[in-house]
């Protein structure tokens, strides 16, 4: 298989935009933990402390979502490097990796949206709850 130059350039828009909806959910977390620590400093309710918990995880893996999204455009500019030098072989190898962490970083940001979502139905249920329960 022959790879030019402009094979791995075909990934810098989808990495941009990738790496955009990273920091975005990264932005919107952030100011979210910043709302519960007030609230947690003037309630001292628990649930609270285990909600940024569970924000901390998904910070985690959001930081780690980005990482391996940025480790994926440096290996595609190292590829079209190598592929402007001639260096087919470690061009190829190089675009393969870049390939391999997009994927890790699309694992990951699955993941992070599967604790998203399970926390959220945890506040539906609870919601749920409280309609069949009136007081």
């Amino acid at each position: 298989m022959e790879i030019t130059l402009t094979t791995p350039a075909l990934l810098f828009p989808a990495l941009s935009l990738l790496l955009l909806a990273f920091t975005n959910r990264f932005l919107a977390l952030a100011k979210l933990i910043r709302s519960l620590k007030n609230v947690y400093q003037s309630t001292r309710n628990h649930l609270i402390i285990e909600q940024i918990q569970n924000l901390r995880t998904r910070l985690n893996l959001i930081r780690n979502m980005q990482a391996f999204g940025i480790a994926s455009m440096f290996s595609c500019v190292l590829c079209m490097f190598m592929l402007y030098q001639g260096w087919q072989m470690a061009g190829k190898a190089t675009f393969g990796l870049g390939l391999v962490l997009l994927m890790i970083s699309m694992v990951l940001s699955l993941w992070e949206i599967q604790i998203s979502v399970k926390a959220l139905e945890l506040e539906l249920s609870d919601l749920a709850q409280g309609e069949e329960n009136p007081q």
